[in-house]
């Protein structure tokens, strides 16, 4: 075993860490030798855990639709770290680890209207807290191609994000709201938001899925506060806005 030594005039510490089985040792010595046994290491290392989760239904129907952006965030994230997704319970998933965090990747199959039966599962499976939980999702009052990064918040009339606050038991978690406009007739939410994408929609959407992959590792590197302080600063400049 390695050990790291770190020194002053006045004591020596040593610090090294153990990890076998299920177990994490602290040795800390000075004069005495100190050892703090913990009986699993996940307990520690549970904030290292993150679930990001893109909504949008399933199916050739809904690809490419403005109600799918939160799929097609996580696909682009995804196909940057060269990560594949695979059928899991209740969701697609896959799992990226980001400069010694755990980023578990999931896509409900749920359809939108039910995303908070696949939140609940994978952030009790893998033990991730919420202030860890990012959700992503468009968001018809936001204009095309805008950003906004929340830790906080109503579901508004987004079934999806009401489901998640139902099931989980309460709004204190991110999100990240991708505008899709409000670019329909009264009485035409539905056919607008499950609609697919124009050809110069999309042009205006693409900076704003790649900014989503630099937000995402932000959030897991940085936390909530910072990246939206950091990002806020840059998206103005670019007319996006945070």
């Amino acid at each position: 075993m390695q050990n790291y030594d770190i020194n002053n005039k006045e004591n020596i510490y040593l610090l090294h860490f153990s990890l076998f089985r299920s177990n994490l040792i602290f040795h800390l010595l000075s004069d005495t030798e100190y050892t703090i046994k913990f009986t699993t290491f996940a307990h520690i290392f549970k904030y290292m855990k993150y679930l990001i989760v893109g909504l949008g239904n399933i199916g050739k129907e809904y690809e490419n639709t403005r109600h799918n952006i939160g799929f097609m965030a996580l696909d682009f994230f995804a196909q940057s770290h060269d990560l594949i997704f695979e059928s899991d319970r209740y969701a697609t998933s896959a799992v990226c680890r980001l400069k010694g965090r755990r980023l578990v990747l999931i896509k409900p199959t749920t359809y939108m209207n039910l995303s908070g039966k696949a939140v609940r599962y994978h952030l009790e499976k893998h033990k991730i807290p919420i202030e860890n939980l990012l959700i992503i999702t468009d968001d018809k009052d936001l204009p095309m191609g805008s950003i906004r990064l929340k830790p906080q918040g109503s579901g508004g009339t987004h079934n999806g994000l009401n489901d998640i606050i139902e099931t989980i038991n309460t709004s204190y978690f991110s999100r990240l709201r991708m505008g899709i406009g409000s670019d329909f007739s009264q009485g035409y939410q539905v056919e607008y938001v499950l609609g697919t994408f124009k050809e110069e929609e999309t042009n205006i959407i693409k900076p704003s899925i790649e900014m989503s992959k630099k937000i995402i590792e932000s959030f897991a590197l940085q936390g909530v506060q910072i990246t939206m302080n950091t990002f806020n600063k840059k998206t103005k400049n670019k007319n996006t806005e945070i």
